[in-house]
C-alpha cells in the first residue's frame, strides 16, 4: 500500500506540490490525470523517492520511504519511466535482465544470468519472440512492453508508471492499458498510473485521482469522478460526459476550451467518491 501524507514539493519560489493526501491500497489500479504541469510526474517521483518532498511522508506498506536504502525501494516498487536513456547494440533480453539488479546486487549480475524470471516476464509481456533483437530496432508499442517486461521482471508489487501511452498510437494505447490491467489482476499489482487521456483512465482505472493548482482535486471511482464539472474545472474545457454500456465507463466529448467568454478554468473544490479500502 502507498500512502502519501501532507507531501509538498516545489522548484525554488514555484510551489508545484502543496499538502498532498492519497492512500493507494493494495491491488488497486488508480490513474493521475490533470492538465500539464500539474505535477502528475513530479508525485509520481517523489513516490519512487526520485526526488525529496518539502514538507509531508511516503510509506510503502506502512515503512517511511525515507528510511529505505534505493535497493530496499527498489525491492518494493518498480518505475515506468516515460523514456530509457539509449544504449547501443543492447538487446531486449540484456535490458530485461536488468530487472534482477535490486535482488541479486553488482556481484550477482555478474554470475548466471537469472534467466526463468526474466524468460517469465517476457512472456507474460509477450515480448519473448523478440529477445534477441537490439532495442533501437522495435516500433514504439514494442519498446513500451519491453520496459514492462523490465519492470515485471523486478518483481516487486508495486508498479508506477510516467504516461505508458506517450507517443503511441491508439491501438497501441490500447494494447499497453489491457497488458497493465492483465499484469495487475495476474501478479497481483499495485499500480499508480500516470495518464494524459481521460477516455482511458476511466476505461481502465478502478479509482481516477485529479489533481490541480498542487492539491487532489478529485477522487474516487470513474463514474463518480468524470463528469463535466471536472472537464470545465480541473482541465479547463467544456464538455459532455455519457456512460458507456458496452465498458461501463463514462466516455467524455469534449467542445471548446473555456476562456473569458465562458469564465476561468479554476479548481474547485475536491470531489471525492466512496472510501476505498487498503
Amino acid at each position: 500500500m502507498i500512502t502519501v501524507s501532507g507531501l509538498e514539493f516545489g522548484y525554488g519560489d514555484r510551489t508545484v506540490l502543496d499538502g498532498i493526501d492519497l492512500t493507494v491500497g493494495h491491488g488497486e489500479l488508480v490513474a493521475l490525470v490533470g492538465v500539464n504541469g500539474c505535477g502528475k510526474s513530479t508525485l509520481l517521483r517523489l513516490i519512487a523517492g526520485l526526488l525529496t518532498p518539502r514538507r509531508g511522508t511516503v510509506r510503502l506498506d506502512g515503512t517511511d520511504l525515507a528510511s529505505l536504502s534505493r535497493r530496499e525501494v527498489a525491492r518494493r516498487l518498480a518505475v515506468l519511466h516515460q523514456a530509457l536513456a539509449p544504449v547501443p547494440g543492447l538487446t531486449v533480453r540484456q535490458l530485461v535482465r536488468q530487472g534482477r539488479y535490486p535482488h541479486r546486487g553488482p556481484l550477482g549480475m555478474l554470475g548466471e544470468p537469472d534467466d526463468g524470471v526474466a524468460e517469465e516476464a517476457m512472456e507474460l509481456t509477450g515480448v519473448a519472440h523478440m529477445a534477441g533483437r537490439v532495442l533501437d530496432t522495435l516500433s514504439g508499442g514494442e519498446r513500451q512492453r519491453v520496459r514492462l517486461a523490465l519492470a515485471v521482471a523486478q518483481r516487486s508489487p508495486i508498479l508506477l508508471l510516467d504516461e505508458p501511452t506517450a507517443h503511441l498510437d491508439v491501438r497501441h494505447q490500447l494494447e499497453v492499458l489491457a497488458l497493465v490491467r492483465r499484469l495487475r489482476d495476474s501478479r497481483d499489482l499495485t499500480v499508480l498510473a500516470v495518464l494524459h487521456e481521460l477516455d482511458h483512465a476511466a476505461r481502465f482505472a478502478d479509482r481516477i485521482v485529479a489533481l490541480a493548482g498542487g492539491r487532489v482535486a478529485a477522487d474516487g471511482p470513474p463514474r463518480e469522478v468524470v463528469t463535466e464539472e471536472l472537464l470545465a474545472t480541473v482541465f479547463g474545457v467544456r464538455g459532455r460526459v455519457v456512460h458507456d454500456e458496452r465498458n461501463d465507463a463514462p466516455h467524455c466529448f469534449l467542445d471548446h476550451p473555456l476562456d473569458a467568454a465562458h469564465g476561468p478554468a479554476v479548481a474547485g473544490p475536491a470531489v471525492h467518491g466512496p472510501a476505498v479500502s487498503p
